[in-house]
């Protein structure tokens, strides 16, 4: 017989990530064994690219299974995953936990709303869990800003040739080194609007542990809406701040042509389809393989705007994911209270 606290109905269903360049992950084997402590059934899928081996994972006595088996999980299973799934179409019976970008008027949203209809299942949106007051309970936010800083440094550092592709880096220090080595000393001025936030500290961090001088506003210093010249007196630009209605442009059409310091631009909050992005200089993401657009020539501006950042840094940025994120998958055999409620209604305002 368990013991009274142990809880044996939750089934945890860990699956591989389907996106390219994606090792990160959203439970560690710690965060495992404890969960099978407390009486969850867990299952994690092996795979080809996640940073964590499986050994550690079937150490903890979990049931291992092949990578993107998922479909074929019980159907009282609890999918679990960070990024997308593969665009097939198929309806989705499970209840499902992941960043589902689906809730902004994205289209490839409402095809992964109508999957869900078609099958009955549920999106529980990693991006609307969250407090009673709004805030979110785990974020990868930090981390953004500190892989959006250096690539968008290393962008400035390869002027005039464009920056080359990027890749995972061993651990922050390493990539913070990287960027003080390829800028060699050369004095750097960086601007970054957002920066009491997560988002806006990472950034931060980088330049700092990077040799990079930092004005720091948040929204004291961008309260009269603009414009804001100051952005064109420093070498490297970051947004940290998620466009919204009434956000201020800080970035004009007009700043490719206007006398200008600036020279690349790290669009770190990264959504340049929105109306409201405050970056009217681009319109598209970048990526791993082409992390800049260059939106002028001469002298360059760069915009990198990679919507993965903190998969530069898989093992940093998931632990630190998953640290913040493990208390609330325990309480999982209460799915409809609390933060798990709060992200069902969100699901059922937008089904």
């Amino acid at each position: 017989m368990p013991t009274p606290e142990l809880i044996s109905n939750v089934h945890l269903w860990v699956r591989a990530e389907q996106r390219q360049n994606e090792e990160r992950f959203g439970i560690t084997p710690k965060g495992v064994a404890d969960l099978l402590a407390k009486g969850f059934k867990v299952t994690v899928e092996e795979s080809s690219q996640r940073v964590i081996p499986i050994s550690e994972y079937s150490g903890t006595g979990c049931d291992i299974a092949p990578e993107g088996s998922w479909e074929t999980a019980p159907h009282d299973a609890i999918i679990f995953g960070l990024k997308e799934l593969p665009e097939t179409g198929t309806p989705l019976h499970h209840r499902h936990i992941m960043f589902g970008h689906a809730y902004k008027g994205q289209p490839s949203g409402r095809v992964l709303l109508d999957r869900f209809k078609a099958g009955g299942g549920t999106l529980y949106d990693l991006e609307y869990l969250t407090y009673e007051d709004g805030r979110r309970v785990a974020a990868f936010g930090y981390w953004a800003g500190y892989a959006g800083a250096a690539v968008t440094a290393l962008a400035l550092a390869a002027q005039p040739t464009e920056c080359s592709p990027v890749t995972t880096f061993s651990s922050a220090t390493d990539m913070a080194n990287t960027v003080r080595d390829a800028l060699n000393g050369r004095p750097t001025t960086a601007l970054i609007i957002g920066a009491l936030g997560r988002v806006g500290s990472g950034a931060a961090a980088l330049c700092e542990a990077a040799g990079i001088h930092v004005t720091k506003w948040d929204m004291a210093e961008t309260a009269s809406g603009g414009p804001f010249p100051e952005v064109l007196d420093h070498d490297l630009f970051f947004n940290c701040i998620l466009a919204q209605p009434g956000t201020p442009v800080f970035v004009p059409a007009s700043t490719t042509t206007d006398p200008r310091k600036l020279r690349a631009i790290g669009d770190i909050a990264c959504d340049p389809e929105s109306d409201f992005s405050p970056i009217k200089v681009y319109d598209r993401t970048t990526t791993w393989d082409a992390p800049i657009i260059r939106v002028h020539d001469n002298p360059p501006l760069d915009v990198m705007a990679i919507d993965n950042l903190p998969s530069l840094l898989p093992r940093e940025s998931a632990e630190d994911y998953a640290e913040q994120l493990f208390a609330h998958l325990a309480t999982l055999d209460q799915i409809d209270k609390d933060v798990w409620g709060r992200a069902k209604a969100t699901f059922d305002k937008h089904l």
